[in-house]
């Protein structure tokens, strides 16, 4: 299994704000759900942040997102460590498969794959 990409999640309640600050430093939204907004850069796309106002079928919204090559294998390895399962692992409606994990610093991980 091998991590693709690593995305900060941003909890935000100025989120058209904080769209106009990140473009700023060049970023530009790639994606908009209307709960998450991702920016990209323009000449790195895998230079992401996402800001949320909240997640759609989560009870937390995750501090960051690292999507991976087989998100099953990502699970099962967590699960097996003991780690806390914060959602459990599923497909959702907009294209990934995923789950939430506490790391030990206590943050939220959401771990995905695109279906």
């Amino acid at each position: 299994m091998a991590a693709r990409r690593v995305v900060p999640n941003v909890q935000s309640a100025a989120v058209q704000e904080s769209r106009e600050f990140y473009g700023l430093l060049g970023f530009e939204e790639v994606m908009n759900h209307g709960w998450i907004m991702t920016l990209a850069s323009p000449s790195s796309p895998a230079a992401q942040v996402s800001l949320m106002t909240r997640d759609k079928t989560a009870p937390v919204a995750p501090d960051m997102s690292v999507e991976v090559d087989d998100v099953d294998a990502a699970y099962a390895a967590v699960r097996d460590s003991g780690a806390e399962i914060v959602h459990p692992l599923q497909d959702e409606e907009w294209g990934v498969r995923r789950f939430f994990v506490r790391d030990p610093n206590g943050r939220v991980v959401n771990v995905l794959g695109h279906l």
